[in-house]
Order: C-alpha cells, then sequence, then structure tokens
C-alpha cells in the first residue's frame, strides 16, 4: 500500500507533467480544496482539473518544486515552490488577469487530509500580494486588468 506521502508525491509530479487526471483521481468525490486567502473552494475532481489548469493556462512553462514535506496519519503538509512565466491570462474569482509575461517565483504551503488513498480536504496557502507585486500590478492595477 502507497502511504499519503507517497500520494502527495505523485500529485505534485503529475502537475508537473501536466497530467490533470490522475491529480484529479486523486481527490475524493466530494473532496474540497480552499484557496484560504480568497476562500475560493473548488470540489471534487472536476474541481481539481479546473483548480490546476487554471495555473497551466496562465503559466505554460510553469513547475513546482516540493521544498519540504512533512506527514503523520492521514495528515501531508507540503511546502513548494512555483515557477513560470505569466504568457496565459490567470483566471481568478476576482476577474481575469492578461499576460504579463513576467516571471513568478511563489512559495506555497498546502495542507491535505487523505481518507482512502484519496485527497478529502485541502486547504493551499500563498501570499497573493507578492504574486500581484511580481506581476507588476499594484492593487489599483489588479482592479482595472480585470475590469477591461
Amino acid at each position: 500500500m502507497t502511504d499519503n506521502a507517497d500520494l502527495a508525491r505523485s500529485i505534485y509530479e503529475a502537475w508537473n507533467q501536466r497530467d490533470f487526471d490522475l491529480m484529479a483521481d486523486s481527490v475524493a468525490p466530494d473532496g474540497t480544496l480552499t484557496v484560504v486567502g480568497t476562500g475560493d473552494t473548488f470540489t471534487g475532481q472536476e474541481g481539481s482539473r479546473q483548480y490546476n489548469q487554471m495555473w497551466a493556462d496562465a503559466f505554460p512553462d510553469g513547475t513546482i518544486t516540493i521544498d519540504r514535506l512533512i506527514s503523520s496519519g492521514d495528515q501531508v503538509v507540503v511546502e513548494f515552490t512555483g515557477r513560470g512565466t505569466h504568457t496565459g491570462t490567470l483566471v481568478t474569482s476576482m476577474g481575469e488577469i492578461p499576460a504579463t509575461g513576467r516571471s513568478v517565483t511563489l512559495h506555497l504551503c498546502d495542507i491535505a487530509e487523505f481518507k482512502d488513498g484519496k485527497v478529502r480536504t485541502q486547504r493551499t496557502y500563498f501570499d497573493t500580494g507578492s504574486l500581484m507585486s511580481q506581476l507588476g500590478l499594484g492593487v489599483g492595477q489588479a482592479a482595472a486588468s480585470t475590469q477591461q
């Protein structure tokens, strides 16, 4: 039997391979992914595809690197770094951010709970201010770009 740490690693490796089917299959049908800063919640396998495709569309050359993984029972914490060039539209609940052509390095942390080999819940944390700054968007600029 594969342990939860190995399952988590395989999910992040799948993102780098753009294997969104494997990622979706790793989520329980009623599993949730919540972006803590915005409260956006993605549910089930389709939610997993939507969330991961959103990032891949905005950063087609994007890669993630696991910096630290801590596993205890059903809980897995993954600190990771995402890097990529913003050459596609980033679709968010606050609006669309057109491609800026800028490179981004973003530090993220996910806390996942597994049950029966599937992700039941995942909370993802990242600094949206850092993301906006690296994209060259201040608060006013980000709001204006979403209204175009």
